[in-house]
């Protein structure tokens, strides 16, 4: 409490004074003017009235700058403490492992579920490394593949599968699919990145157990739809587009209950954006948990893929060659 109150003391300073420094524009400016009003100078009425409007302008411009710096300092502040927290966990449960592992010999069993253990704490530290990597070069992935056919409703099953793999839980019982066979054109290591961290959000931040929907429709204008609901608290209205930003999280550091560093969902809207389409998070008519919508462009009609996927999976003829008549 006393962090939070302290982050709020930053605001109030330029809140404050940026108030006080537009009263006292507004109270001088109005004493000129009525001053030259009376002495009927109108082109001084003029020019005091427009010198009023800048200089308010210029002082609400500035308060708008400084609001926002403090803010992302903020942020900024919060992302290391986050990443300081997710590094740190799993280096300090692999040298716990370790040290038991050199001190004495455990048996067999205890042996195997030291290693899975540690197993699955390099897996965390990769992802995390990766993520960390992949918001500075998400530019370049969008230039780095090529456009290709990819069905919508497999890759949805095999991000879903990756989700629960690295949240140690079963497929069967968290996800629920309703996707359609639709085929898009598109760079399938950007659709894998988005629909990895939307699915491994949608777990994350779901209920106790976790259950997520998730559903591909045709859409409007050759679009797809693709709808991911998880039954967690849901997401307020007024962080419903903060969420999408850099370094930002649902609550402060020190109060968060999940893990995480901000990126995943700034990932999501940057790669968005590269293939043309959006990301937004709509009401859910139940009121439980939250609904994130990802419209994508480049749906192909079901016989052109039909006709290409057929194509791929034919294996190449061997070239027929006539062998030579022997004469005797």
């Amino acid at each position: 409490m006393t962090d939070f109150r302290r982050k709020r003391k930053h605001l109030t300073l330029p809140i404050w004074s940026s108030l006080v420094l537009m009263a006292l524009n507004v109270g001088l400016m109005a004493v000129l003017i009525v001053q030259l009003a009376r002495q009927s100078l109108w082109l001084g009425l003029i020019l005091g009235s427009c010198a009023l409007a800048i200089s308010l302008f210029g002082i609400s411009f500035y308060s708008f700058l400084t609001i926002k710096e403090i803010q992302l300092n903020r942020r900024q502040a919060n992302f290391v403490d986050s990443v300081t927290h997710e590094l740190k966990t799993p280096i300090s449960a692999l040298r716990l492992y370790l040290d038991t592992l050199l001190l004495q010999e455990p048996a067999e069993a205890d042996r195997q579920e030291f290693y899975a253990t540690m197993n699955a704490e390099l897996l965390r530290l990769d992802e995390l490394i990766n993520q960390l990597l992949e918001v500075g070069r998400l530019d370049a992935l969008g230039h780095q593949t090529d456009p290709e056919l990819v069905r919508i409703d497999t890759l949805l099953h095999n991000c879903g599968s990756a989700a629960a793999i690295s949240h140690q839980c079963a497929m069967k019982d968290v996800f629920e699919f309703e996707a359609a066979e639709i085929t898009i054109r598109s760079r399938r290591l950007l659709l894998e990145m988005i629909f990895r961290n939307l699915l491994d959000n949608a777990i994350k931040y779901g209920g106790k157990p976790p259950r997520v929907h998730v559903s591909a429709q045709p859409a409007a204008g050759g679009r797809v739809c693709i709808r991911i609901r998880d039954n967690g608290p849901g997401v307020s209205q007024k962080n419903r587009r903060r969420i999408f930003q850099l370094f930002v999280r649902g609550s402060d550091e020190l109060q968060r209950t999940s893990k995480g560093t901000g990126l995943g969902l700034y990932i999501v809207r940057t790669l968005v954006g590269i293939l043309k389409g959006q990301v937004q998070v709509v009401e859910d008519e139940r009121g439980i948990g939250s609904i994130f919508e990802v419209t994508l462009p480049g749906r192909a009609p079901l016989a052109i893929s039909k006709l290409e996927e057929l194509q791929r999976s034919r294996p190449e003829s061997p070239s027929m060659t006539v062998p030579e008549r022997q004469t005797s």
